[in-house]
């Protein structure tokens, strides 16, 4: 509704409709088609992160490509500050159980796009009515070690009392959201320099406590969220991001 709406996030969001990803400007056009048309991994030392659903005992909702999106959904709190949504992965799943991720997952039949496969995985993670979210642009896309092309999809929550988060226990723990702009600054984070296939990198790790638990944010979930704060605030992190190259290798 018109009247939960500031004029800041009514600003940030007009501007993000214009956003072209650097990254790979031709694929600008398809993703404002995607956006207009929508709008009525974890792997070994965390490197790739990704939720990734198994349904594979149902035909009709299978993954059918090595192409995933995660939704960065944001919202103004009280004071006008712009929160993220996350989620803990359930401790029972088979892959880095209990670690930090955005809701998403991989593209199954039937998502008519990006867009869609990153609502309808929030709406199937955590009860996030597609219909409350205003998605207003596409990032680069993020491509981890194992080829998996991961795209992360932008989106508005206008009002956050609309949201009544109905968690899917056999893959979310827990439901939190964090400051955006806490991922570019250099307070509760911390660093890993690792050499991977002869790349030197490294892992940020940033810690966020809440009146529920504590959480540590990292690895693919925090260079994508240090990519939609850089695009969001339009100033670079006030680190250095040495991040793993192969992260922004655009396979789009």
């Amino acid at each position: 509704m018109a009247s939960n709406r500031s004029d800041s996030l009514i600003k940030l969001a007009e501007r993000l409709r214009h956003y072209s990803p650097s990254s790979n400007p031709s694929s600008n056009n398809n993703i404002n088609i995607q956006i207009h048309n929508q709008i009525p991994i974890i792997q070994k030392d965390g490197i790739d992160q990704i939720g990734n659903n198994n349904y594979s005992s149902n035909n009709s909702r299978r993954s059918i490509s090595n192409r995933a999106a995660v939704l960065v959904c944001l919202f103004e709190d009280q004071q006008g500050h712009l929160r993220v949504i996350l989620t803990k992965r359930a401790s029972t799943l088979s892959s880095h159980s209990g670690e930090v991720s955005l809701p998403g997952g991989k593209v199954e039949e039937g998502d008519a796009n990006d867009i869609e496969t990153a609502l309808r995985e929030a709406e199937e993670e955590i009860g996030l009515d597609r219909s409350l979210v205003d998605v207003v642009t596409v990032l680069e896309s993020f491509t981890g070690r194992k080829g998996i092309t991961v795209i992360p999809v932008v989106g508005i929550l206008w009002d956050r009392n609309t949201f009544n988060p109905k968690i899917n226990t056999a893959e979310v723990a827990a439901i939190f959201d964090a400051p955006l702009e806490m991922f570019l600054k250099d307070e509760n984070r911390r660093e890993k320099e690792l050499e991977y296939m002869g790349e030197k990198c490294v892992l940020h790790f940033f810690d966020h406590e809440t009146e529920n638990g504590k959480y540590i944010i990292w690895a693919l979930t925090a260079a994508i969220l240090i990519k939609a704060a850089s695009t969001v605030y339009q100033r670079p992190p006030g680190f250095q991001e040495r991040r793993l190259s192969f992260w922004s290798r655009s396979r789009q």
